[in-house]
């Protein structure tokens, strides 16, 4: 067997991982393990990972990279099952890896959409999180550099391509004249005019730019889709968090949003149980879920991560943050099940993947024909909800 990349985590891992898939196509008896740190839970799933290919491959090299290679490098290099680690800065070099350079890596089709990385690092310091001491400094690609990539996308027939970063909106800002994302997004709407669908990763809703906020609300090729990394809905554990915006910031956002495009369909990172986190502001947490409409969560349970100011605040126990991770998921859930069934009857253009489904512009999860091809962009008109997908 050749290479094999397992990815964790992120839609920029992802994106990376298809890369890598590339870069080391030529290797013989490879496995790489593109890791995660965000949380501990995510280093143990790491672990098995790891484990769990070593036990289906013994005899390949294993290489670990990504976040939980620098951020755990100590304890991953330890366990027994691991040949090497590369580094998460260097793990696109080729010679990291030995092999020969390319001008660039074939993309390959293993996803139904395009992954295109925009941006890496993050010059941000929100105490609770780890990924800097993962990703480094904010990076930004090249326009041009991005327009490339796309394009490989574009020659193989992707219809949706998805721009993914660390802190994606902060893109531009080390470039000469310090361009924002709507620029970029801009640039991409006008080089590739037959492109379907352009869908933006987890963005920050204090870095909108004005360009970029008239996009979302009105420009029918960027998905009606927006997922912010909120964190809190309270604002003293947001200044904690040292977060750049407010409550009010992130709700007249989304209502702007909403006012100008009402099927936009809103998602959000949020963190239960974070150090110092009062009933009274859980209680505000829960409470954003239904004043942002909140129907794409990410919930994550907080977990001290190495280094990080938050790792030294007063703890909040155990059973209470998953009570209220719990409380949180129960939210969104009752929040989301209202707005598929708001969308039945609605005709969506749903674009098919594997498994007999698909995601409409607005991410709902939908059934399409087993006929439809992945990759290929459906009309469908559900007509209910079946454990949370959309039915003809």
């Amino acid at each position: 067997m050749t290479v094999e990349v397992h990815s964790l985590g992120c839609r920029l891992n992802i994106s990376e991982s298809e890369t890598l898939r590339g870069l080391l196509g030529g290797a013989e008896d490879l496995v790489v393990v593109n890791s995660c740190a965000v949380t501990a839970e995510a280093v143990r799933q790491t672990r098995q990972a790891i484990r769990r290919a070593r036990k289906e491959r013994p005899d390949a090299r294993l290489i670990v990279t990504g976040c939980a290679a620098e951020v755990e490098r100590a304890m991953l290099a330890a366990m027994p099952e691991v040949d090497g680690i590369v580094a998460n800065t260097a793990k696109l070099d080729p010679r990291a890896w030995n092999v020969p350079a390319a001008p660039k890596p074939p993309a390959q089709r293993t996803y139904t959409r395009g992954f295109v990385q925009v941006q890496n690092g993050c010059d941000h310091a929100c105490t609770f999180c780890v990924i800097p001491q993962g990703r480094g400094p904010s990076r930004s690609c090249t326009i041009a550099g991005v327009l490339a990539d796309i394009a490989i996308h574009a020659e193989r027939g992707v219809q949706e391509v998805v721009l993914t970063g660390v802190d994606l909106t902060s893109w531009g800002g080390d470039l000469e004249g310090s361009p924002r994302l709507g620029a970029l997004c801009e640039a991409i709407l006008a080089r590739f005019p037959t492109l379907p669908r352009l869908r933006l990763s987890s963005i920050d809703g204090a870095e909108v730019d004005e360009t970029l906020f008239e996009l979302l609300a009105g420009e029918p090729r960027v998905m009606p889709h927006v997922h912010l990394s909120l964190q809190h809905g309270d604002d003293l554990i947001l200044k904690r968090m040292k977060r750049r915006h407010s409550r009010a910031d992130a709700v007249r956002l989304v209502s702007d949003l909403k006012t100008r495009r009402p099927d936009i369909a809103v998602g959000a990172d949020l963190i239960a149980g974070f150090p110092t986190e009062s009933e009274e502001a859980h209680a505000a947490n829960l409470s954003i879920v239904a004043e942002l409409d909140v129907v794409h969560g990410h919930v994550f349970p907080y977990s001290p991560r190495p280094g990080t100011p938050a790792a030294r605040m007063p703890a909040v126990d155990g059973p209470t943050i998953r009570r209220r991770a719990a409380e949180l998921r129960e939210m969104i859930a009752e929040t989301r099940a209202r707005w598929l069934a708001g969308l039945v009857g609605q005709p969506l253009s749903v674009l098919a993947e594997r498994g007999g489904t698909g995601h409409a512009q607005n991410y709902a999860r939908v059934r399409v024909p087993e006929s439809v091809p992945a990759g290929t962009l459906v009309r469908v008109t559900p007509a209910r909800v079946v454990e949370g997908i959309l039915e003809a």
